[in-house]
């Protein structure tokens, strides 16, 4: 899955904080970006948005430990939006 942001960093720091380790990489000339791979094998991209790939609305959701967030989130369904503005629903487990 390749998401395309207007907030790269901002982006990286928010997906990273829901516990996903992005790296940095640049393929040849092409733009920088961050990876990750899940544990199922599923690679997610985050690639800064250009006039042919504007960021665009998109709605996620993940399963994370809610005790590792400041504050800490409480048990359930928490709904947030990302820098840029997608919804990304949380199933905080604790």
């Amino acid at each position: 899955m390749v998401l395309y942001t207007d907030h790269l960093e901002e982006s990286r720091e928010f997906y990273t904080a829901l516990g996903l380790p992005f790296v940095r990489e640049q393929h040849g000339s092409g733009p920088v970006h961050y990876s990750t791979t899940l544990s199922d094998g599923m690679v997610i991209e985050l690639y800064p948005a250009t006039a042919k790939r504007p960021a665009s609305s998109a709605r996620l959701g993940f399963t994370v430990d809610g005790q590792t967030f400041t504050p800490p989130l409480a048990s359930g369904r928490h709904v947030v939006k990302d820098p840029d503005g997608r919804m990304v629903e949380l199933y905080a487990a604790c």
